[in-house]
């Protein structure tokens, strides 16, 4: 696509990495886990074979520096990264965040887990938003949000359309940041 690179985190399977690479027909330049135990997770395949570094468990804000010394203009994104990015890191950086749980409505949806709170509040609106990162968690401008009416929906099918949103809204937005990597900046 371009000569922006991207750097892509990922704390579960890595699969959204690994479909959103499929429909632009490009991989991150560097895809990046967390240390966990195989118990908890099972990586996609797609990942094994696109390849990815593994950190610590809680990464230190000098492993966050030393990756974006060597990548100073990437495009981060974080799929399901269960870790706080630290503030100086989220203030030198252009670091992107899916996120479940429709927070331009219901700001309560902040944080971990909000698909599963939005269902069991019964919500009948539910979505997803993209956001930049910064300090606080969820915190940071929103670039874009799908919403959708959940009724008669049980929560795998809260999943799987969550799913299904995210993914267009991570591949509308890499389409255009990757190209044009100050669009969202100057916007």
């Amino acid at each position: 696509m371009a000569d922006t690179k991207w750097i892509a985190f990922f704390s579960q399977t890595g699969s959204e990495i690994a479909d959103i690479s499929e429909a632009l027909g490009q991989a991150p330049d560097v895809i990046i886990t967390n240390d966990r135990p195989e118990h908890l997770r099972t990586i996609d395949e797609r990942i094994e074979k696109q390849g990815y570094f593994t950190w610590a468990n809680k990464p230190t804000e000098e492993d966050y520096i030393s990756l974006l010394e060597a990548y100073p203009d990437a495009i981060v994104t974080l799929h399901g990264w269960l870790r706080i990015v630290p503030p100086y890191v989220c203030e030198r950086s252009n670091i992107y965040n899916g996120h479940p749980g429709l927070i331009t409505r219901y700001p309560e949806l902040k944080g971990k887990d909000p698909q599963i709170r939005a269902f069991e509040l019964k919500h009948e609106v539910m979505g997803c938003v993209l956001h930049e990162v910064s300090p606080g968690v969820d915190e940071g401008k929103i670039l874009m949000e799908e919403r959708f009416n959940s009724h008669g929906l049980d929560l795998n099918g809260v999943f799987r359309t969550l799913r299904d949103r995210s993914l267009y809204m991570w591949i509308k937005f890499l389409r255009i940041a990757l190209i044009h990597k100050n669009y969202y900046n100057d916007n």
